[in-house]
């Protein structure tokens, strides 16, 4: 008989060893990687989601049959080893029992589920649905219990409050992939822009109206051509009596129309009869608002305006495009435009670029929550606007004015701050500040 029970006691510890992977991998196991197999047709996928819906009753069977057969492992030989050695049998019991339930039902089959747990989940997925099933009304009577004492304690029940949104998990979720190996840096950068969208506004991605090419729209016909044709747009605000004053929007191919209409004679053009009516919108719409709109209108170009009213710049669909997939970088290594890298690690940019485009370009982490531009941070910063050759020190970058024209800066050397070593044996002097 004592055969007999050395061979329920290895069948108790195999199936703790099973509970065990079981546990690991059903709770380390990725959701979305099941619910994707489970549209592609893969049954035992379904059966882990439909699980993952369960979780607290599934959590209950595999505790309750891990302890279950720890407990059955342990007391059967128990009693083996007191048959076999008296009273100190229970010290034998206890010591082979412990090196047994730990490296064969606990240790080893927690590591194989969680190198592999999405496979392991597979695997167990329909001996725990039987499981589940089967202690159905016991786990039910476990539940109504544990429920009692959570009130009693004031625990609230079924209010599941995640630290991140949503949005920030998912983020998480890329960049973890990223630093891991999965995700290349430029599909991260796609991914985190697309999930910017919501959290930017117009004013974040248009170009500003001091970097517009405008058409005084009352110009002689050929001369106005003439501006049409020197500009790289092909769609060009026209303005009446003053710049701010913007009357329609002239899109390149109408004119080339027109032109072929009249015959190549310029002067019989009327610009205002093939201009399109311009479209406002304000500058604090969201982007992802303004890019559903566009696709409505079935246009790619906006004027945006601010509460008064004023316009402050133009968007198109190739700004909010960008946002997503990035500056396209040509042979020379051109990151971003209007960057350029220095032989000292340093790099010179423009005011004008965007601190968004900056951080993505170098992988730096820049603040863009109160200006948009480089030159923005800088005079944010600085409370002031500097003059040319000051040099700023904050948020671990050192910002060196390199030229102003009147109100703005147009060129800055940013480079990291180099770390000094602190002199050793040196002790801080009386007053001084940590």
């Amino acid at each position: 008989m004592d055969w007999i029970t050395c061979v329920i006691v290895l069948g108790c510890l195999l199936v703790s060893a099973f509970f065990s992977a079981s546990e690991t991998a059903l709770t380390a196991a990725s959701r979305a990687s099941m619910l994707r197999l489970s549209k592609q047709g893969n049954r035992e996928a379904g059966v882990v989601t439909g699980l993952f819906a369960m979780r607290g009753r599934m959590i209950g069977a595999l505790l309750l049959g891990n302890n279950i057969s720890n407990i059955a492992a342990s007391a059967l030989a128990t009693g083996l080893f007191t048959a076999w050695f008296g009273d100190v049998g229970v010290l034998y019991a206890t010591g082979v029992m412990t090196v047994l339930v730990v490296i064969f039902a606990e240790v080893l089959p927690k590591t194989v589920a969680i190198n592999a747990p999405d496979r392991v989940s597979l695997l167990v997925a329909r001996p725990m649905m039987v499981m589940v099933i089967f202690l159905a009304p016991l786990l039910m009577l476990i539940e109504a219990i544990v429920r009692v004492l959570m009130r009693l304690v004031g625990i609230p029940l079924g209010h599941n409050q995640p630290i991140l949104s949503p949005t920030e998990r998912l983020r998480s979720a890329v960049d973890l992939i990223h630093q891991e190996g999965g995700v290349e840096k430029q599909d991260r950068d796609m991914l985190g822009g697309l999930l910017d969208l919501n959290e930017l506004q117009v004013s974040d991605v248009m170009v500003h109206r001091t970097e517009m090419v405008m058409i005084n729209a009352d110009l002689p016909s050929e001369e106005l051509v003439r501006e049409v044709l020197a500009t790289e747009y092909t769609r060009i605000p026209l303005w009446r009596d003053k710049p701010e004053n913007i009357v329609g929007v002239l899109h390149a191919k109408d004119l080339l129309r027109a032109i072929r209409a009249s015959e190549g004679d310029m002067s019989k053009i009327d610009v205002s009869t093939i201009a399109l009516p311009p479209w406002f919108v304000p500058e604090m719409r969201p982007v992802s608002d303004q890019l559903k709109a566009f696709r409505r209108r079935k246009t790619h170009f906006a004027l945006v305006v601010d509460e008064y009213g004023e316009v402050e710049g133009m968007v198109t669909l190739e700004d909010i495009l960008e946002e997503i997939v990035g500056d396209i970088s040509d042979e020379h290594d051109v990151v971003v435009a209007g960057v350029r890298a220095q032989s000292d690690g340093s790099v010179v940019v423009d005011g004008s670029v965007p601190i968004r485009d900056l951080n993505r370009a170098l992988d730096w982490h820049l603040p863009d929550a109160e200006a948009t531009t480089v030159a923005g941070l800088v005079i944010h910063e600085a409370r002031s606007i500097p003059e040319r050759g000051q040099s700023f020190t904050f948020h671990g970058f050192r910002f060196r004015v390199l030229r102003r024209e009147r109100n703005r800066i147009t060129a800055l050397r940013i480079g990291p701050v180099p770390k000094e070593p602190e002199p050793l044996g040196k002790k801080p002097r009386a007053g001084t500040a940590f």
